[in-house]
């Protein structure tokens, strides 16, 4: 089969398409036909191995160690990277229960990665390395495969965030594959949004839902700042600006102030159902930047590099 081999971390030149063997499901496995994934920005963060977030030694230190102590020192533990999938059950092994073969499936592959690759076999129980759910049948493949990343990291943190009807919530980073579906999710919940993005993206947060859009470009932003119930930094701490720093101050007391950097996130089957349930009642869309065959899986790291990407880049297989 064609998979996308990384041995050894760098710049998206140490991407190479090559041949290798197909997988074999094991008893509790199922093998997917794989024909959608995306290039996320944690994907190319483990590809260099640049550390996210503003931690200052020796913090930074111990994150990183902890994080090769997962991934791999010197190298990729698994060569094989990404981080999501969707693709359709072509096998399975006799201790399998939930799906069965053809099952159209989506999820996030964890520490295990494989997404770039043709085929890949993963358990049908959560655990470190994935999570598997039926895919939204309103959806394509590679709409599931721009949805699920942001899908469920949206989704744990909103959760954290108990957000109620009516309460103010401010969205930095809305226009990321994170911060696109968090938009979504707290409006569905009643919420006052204000989404935090460039000006070239006003449009797109206002489509999702956004109530109010501040640029966190304009000199005067800090201004348009009101007092908030809760906020969520979508965009992680190694993005940072003088908007950001001000809303920290603009919470209402005991208001709640959550980045993606802080905590590890539990990967859930559970949170890819009530994404798909989501979806499948129209309350969540996917936002796709661009799309890329795995052929130029370089090219796609490379783009996304650059940090501006609006919601995910697919790749096709």
């Amino acid at each position: 089969m064609k998979a996308v081999i990384c041995t050894k971390y760098g710049p998206p030149e140490v991407l190479q398409l090559k041949e290798v063997g197909k997988p074999i499901p094991k008893d509790n496995e199922v093998l997917i036909k794989i024909h959608a994934t995306a290039v996320t920005a944690s994907d190319c963060i483990i590809r260099g191995f640049n550390m996210p977030g503003d931690h200052k030694f020796p913090m930074r230190q111990i994150m990183g160690l902890m994080m090769r102590l997962y991934v791999g020192f010197t190298k990729p533990k698994n060569p094989i990277l990404g981080l999501v999938l969707s693709g359709e059950i072509e096998s399975h092994g006799k201790d399998i229960k939930r799906f069965k073969t053809g099952d159209q499936v989506y999820g996030m592959t964890g520490y295990s990665f494989g997404g770039y690759a043709e085929y890949k076999c993963m358990t049908e129980k959560e655990s470190k390395n994935g999570c598997l759910a039926i895919k939204p049948k309103n959806m394509s493949h590679q709409e599931a495969a721009s949805v699920s990343y942001g899908g469920i990291l949206a989704i744990h943190y909103m959760r954290k965030m108990n957000i109620q009807v009516g309460q103010k919530v401010l969205i930095y980073g809305a226009s990321g594959a994170i911060g696109t579906v968090a938009v979504q999710i707290a409006k569905s919940l009643g919420a006052e949004v204000t989404a935090v993005c460039g000006s070239s993206n006003a449009e797109l947060v206002r489509s999702l839902g956004a109530d109010k859009f501040i640029d966190y470009t304009d000199e005067g932003a800090v201004n348009k700042l009101e007092v908030y119930d809760k906020i969520l930094d979508a965009a992680g701490k190694n993005k940072k600006s003088d908007l950001k720093t001000a809303s920290k101050t603009a919470l209402k007391e005991n208001g709640l102030y959550i980045s993606v950097d802080d905590g590890l996130l539990e990967l859930r089957s559970e949170y890819l159902i009530q994404l798909t349930e989501l979806c499948e009642a129209g309350k969540i869309r996917a936002v796709t930047d661009s799309t890329y065959p795995l052929e130029q899986i370089v090219e796609a790291h490379r783009y996304v590099d650059k940090g501006h990407k609006k919601g995910n880049v697919v790749i096709t297989i």
